[in-house]
């Protein structure tokens, strides 16, 4: 989901150590100002921006090359309770130029859910002669075994029995999941360098230093999975087919909503926790907080701030180097685009 939410600036929970947060949570009289300023690296003239009602997006510091984390915020006369709305609106994604399908998936899930969850006809090809090490797909290396075991691709009806194993088989790792969290999904091994999905979320995660003070069940929620329980937080999963990049790739993600306890907490942080992506995203965590202005009384207003963080293959070296800088540019102008369009969006009268 597009996909892609108090008087504490929350975004300071993920970027900041904990005893930069610690001394920060003393003071937040000039928030979400002095966060801007003093741990995003924004100028005046752009918290100004931000302020006024124009979206912005700046790409922030990562610990290793294959990491991407990208900054956003606009401030949306409106109330978060109206972008909790849009944010979970399947319907409105369907109509986005970039996602080719998208689906709920029941509770439990069924095999039925995923109609529509279907190879594209390159990933097809590439799939007859996948290998641990060298796959165009990014799976495991026991479901690479079992393209080659169970489908006769010699066969008329070869791309049918291909999609009907790929729905079982993401079937299957989403009911592994729910019963056993990231360790059930598995190691991607289409490349010499194997990818554990649970560490490399793990690490992605572990930017977000101060989470855990100010809100741990929702960090709780997002390590331990399905062992973390919490009465402020609730989840569903689906899948999607997007374009994003050179090719349609097939995704699930869980989609987590976090409700504030107090008026010191956000309205609601909405998390998007990549399961699988066929292509490009090792693991990818999106999140969104809304944080409502205080400094007007005289009507609703709130600050969006996200943060998109990614782990993905091909970015080191020297190629990979520019592939890095065109996703990472692609990324953030993709962002502040996404803003400005759900600030008009939620200004709009007739929503």
């Amino acid at each position: 989901m597009r996909r892609r939410v108090s008087s504490v600036i929350v975004l300071a929970l993920l970027l900041l150590p904990l005893s930069q947060a610690e001394i920060y949570t003393t003071d937040n009289s000039a928030e979400p100002d002095k966060f801007f300023r003093d741990f995003v690296g924004l100028h005046d003239d752009q918290i100004r921006e931000i302020r006024e009602g124009k979206a912005l997006a700046k790409v922030l510091d990562s610990p290793t090359a294959d990491q991407v984390f990208v900054f956003g915020s606009v401030r949306i006369n409106s109330t978060p309770e109206r972008y909790l709305k849009f944010a979970s609106d399947l319907d409105a994604l369907r109509k986005l130029p970039s996602y080719l399908a998208v689906r709920k998936f029941s509770d439990p899930p069924q095999l039925a859910d995923l109609e529509g969850f279907t190879l594209d006809e390159e990933d097809f090809k590439q799939l007859r002669n996948c290998k641990a090490g060298h796959c165009e797909v990014q799976l495991p290396s026991e479901a690479m075994e079992e393209f080659q075991r169970s489908v006769n691709w010699s066969a008329p009806d070869a791309a049918d029995q291909a999609n009907h194993l790929a729905q079982k088989m993401a079937l299957q790792a989403l009911l592994n999941y729910q019963q056993g969290g990231s360790a059930a999904l598995g190691t991607y091994r289409d490349k010499n360098h194997p990818a554990a999905v649970a560490e490399t979320f793990v690490s992605l995660l572990s930017r977000s230093k101060a989470l855990p003070v100010y809100l741990p069940e929702l960090h709780q929620y997002l390590l331990n999975y399905p062992q973390a329980d919490s009465t402020s937080i609730r989840s569903q999963f689906y899948w999607e087919k997007v374009n994003f990049g050179l090719k349609p790739t097939l995704r699930m993600v869980q989609a987590i909503v976090y409700q504030g306890k107090s008026p010191a907490e956000p309205a609601y942080a909405v998390a998007v926790k990549q399961l699988y992506a066929s292509h490009y995203f090792e693991t990818a965590l999106d999140l969104s907080i809304c944080v409502k202005d205080t400094q007007r009384s005289d009507h609703d207003a709130f600050y969006l701030i996200t943060l998109k963080g990614s782990q993905q293959a091909g970015l080191t070296g020297l190629k990979g180097g520019i592939v890095r800088k065109v996703a990472v540019d692609k990324t953030r102008s993709s962002l502040e685009k996404a803003l400005a369009s759900i600030k008009q969006k939620l200004e709009s009268p007739d929503e």
